[in-house]
């Protein structure tokens, strides 16, 4: 064990009102987990942790904890916060690899109802293991070969082994879940097949896949991606030596430290105003890699030398006021565009009555149920792109709601 983990645990002020667990976006208990991992009490420590949140050891490693437990601690304030992050990987990946007997044993028996999750992020993983574990029985969609969503396809390996979708894959496979790969639901089968085929309820978590574009001339050129997509696959798509990243958000971020480790040897990354929207630590991460940041400038075009911009004018504290008549080329083999993405609209166009919002994710009620009866939403699908630990958020309401609408939790509450 890591002495500075323990450490770390020493350190923790077991606060009664723990500001750290109200930073959490699901008030992770902090204080009895650190409580407990003083006391050498793994099991109970990891399933706190699981039964909370059973995305816990990925939150653990992509959370942004300085903005949210670790930026809420007590101790940050006149010296360094205590690294939770730390103690709840070493915690979670040893309850997700020799305790995960404990999570399968604590099954219920079947209760006689069926779900279909679409889409196997963190929000549909969250959503198979919640009803799995009550009793139901699951069957997964995914459209791509391999399960996991933005954590197989979107968060590159040096930030997230891929061990750990495996690891959660065993999990589902041991929980009874199944899966089907490499299918689309809004093509040959719908949403309606699978209410028709006895699936009491649906759950849609497919994420937002779609790439926002500006609508300028040179995005369709062959040296132009999309980050979005770069990311699913970059061994596939030749940049060249010298590439451009228009965004500087954390999949931009993602975006300039993949293209430096797969052969570029110059990356620069492009902010139309006077700051960046990614973490302090991304950006420290990707700078630390090599790449470099521009502000100021907003494209308006790509030919095939590269991306063209105007030098933006810029207000207080950097803020985009407008673009001046300065011109500026930047040579590039390859750019990249980061400007966020969007929800596919598929499932909108094949389903009636589910209705999206004017931005094109799925409007929601307090249970997480959409517009149509029975079928649920949750993450990024629902509120646009955000993190993983606020996809566990909607995907843990979501679960809940789903077993009530489909009488479970009324029939364990009358057992009870």
């Amino acid at each position: 064990m890591p002495l500075h983990i323990i450490e770390e645990a020493n350190r923790c002020l077991q606060c009664r009102r723990p500001l750290c667990q109200k930073g959490c976006p699901v008030h992770t208990s902090i204080p009895e987990v650190i409580r407990l991992f003083k006391d050498h009490d793994l099991e109970d420590a990891g399933e706190i942790l699981f039964e909370n949140n059973p995305m816990s050891v990925i939150c653990s490693i992509v959370c942004n904890h300085g903005s949210q437990c670790e930026g809420h601690c007590v101790q940050g304030r006149k010296g360094n916060p205590i690294h939770f992050s730390a103690i709840e990987t070493y915690v979670s990946e040893s309850y997700l690899g020799r305790d995960m007997h404990r999570i399968v044993e604590s099954k219920a028996a079947p209760n006689g109802h069926a779900a279909a999750i679409i889409g196997s992020g963190p929000a549909g993983m969250v959503v198979a293991i919640k009803l799995a574990l009550a009793g139901c029985e699951v069957t997964m969609f995914e459209q791509k070969p391999k399960i996991g969503g933005v954590l197989e396809y979107g968060i590159p390996e040096f930030r997230l082994p891929k061990t750990y979708v495996e690891k959660y894959r065993e999990l589902l496979v041991a929980l009874g879940v199944q899966m089907r790969t490499a299918t689309t639901i809004g093509g040959a089968l719908k949403i309606e097949d699978l209410l028709r085929d006895g699936y009491d309820a649906v759950f849609v978590g497919t994420g937002a896949w779609r790439a926002r574009t500006l609508g300028i001339k040179g995005q369709a050129r062959g040296n132009v991606f999309f980050g979005i997509d770069y990311l699913v696959n970059p061994d596939d798509c030749e940049i060249g030596r010298n590439v451009a990243v228009i965004g500087v958000g954390n999949v931009a971020m993602d975006v300039a430290r993949t293209a430096l480790r797969k052969g570029a040897r110059h990356v620069t990354l492009f902010s139309n105003w006077g700051g960046v929207s990614a973490t302090s630590e991304e950006v420290e991460f990707a700078e630390l890699d090599g790449a470099q940041i521009e502000y100021g400038l907003s494209v308006i075009a790509v030919d095939d030398k590269g991306p063209i911009f105007k030098r933006s004018i810029l207000g207080e504290n950097g803020v985009f006021e407008g673009m001046s008549d300065e011109t500026v080329h930047f040579d590039a083999d390859t750019t990249i565009f980061c400007v966020s993405q969007v929800p596919k609209n598929k499932l909108v166009l094949t389903t009636k009555g589910l209705e999206p919002t004017d931005k094109g994710t799925l409007i929601v009620d307090e249970n997480g149920m959409t517009t149509v009866p029975g079928v649920f939403a949750a993450g990024d699908v629902v509120t646009g792109p955000k993190t993983v630990v606020h996809a566990v958020a909607g995907a843990k309401l979501a679960a809940e709601g789903m077993l009530r609408y489909m009488g479970v939790a009324e029939a364990a509450a009358t057992e009870a």
